[in-house]
């Protein structure tokens, strides 16, 4: 159970692009900037990973889901606020340490509308 009584997800995304991906399959775990200059690693629900999609990337074509499952992951997960513009009750997970290969069952692009804007995913 979450810190705010909520149920945990079954699966968490991570937006990244190719490249990224290709880099931690190498190494064996991602270690985007985020993990350095924050402390932790931005992850979603699948209900809520267009926020921040459409806040940072709007337009990129170039993004890929990752799904995460979490039991899979070896640091923890807080659920903490995102950013002010972001419904005030919404919580989103933070993995705080890298994010090993293994975690990931799956991988999917992520791309945007005609308009640059990127869908709610069921």
């Amino acid at each position: 159970m979450r810190q705010d009584g909520a149920v945990n997800p079954a699966v968490l995304v991570h937006l990244c692009s190719a490249d990224e991906w290709s880099a931690a399959r190498s190494r064996g775990e991602l270690r985007p900037e985020s993990l350095a200059s924050t402390g932790f690693i931005h992850l979603s629900t699948p209900e809520q990973v267009h926020l921040p999609a459409n806040r940072l990337y709007r337009g990129r074509d170039d993004l890929l889901l990752l799904h995460v499952d979490p039991a899979r992951l070896g640091s923890p997960v807080r659920w903490e606020p995102g950013v002010p513009t972001d419904p005030e009750s919404m919580l989103f997970p933070h993995l705080y340490g890298p994010m090993p290969v293994a975690a990931v069952i799956n991988v999917t692009s992520y791309r945007p509308d005609a308009d640059g804007s990127f869908p709610a995913i069921e």
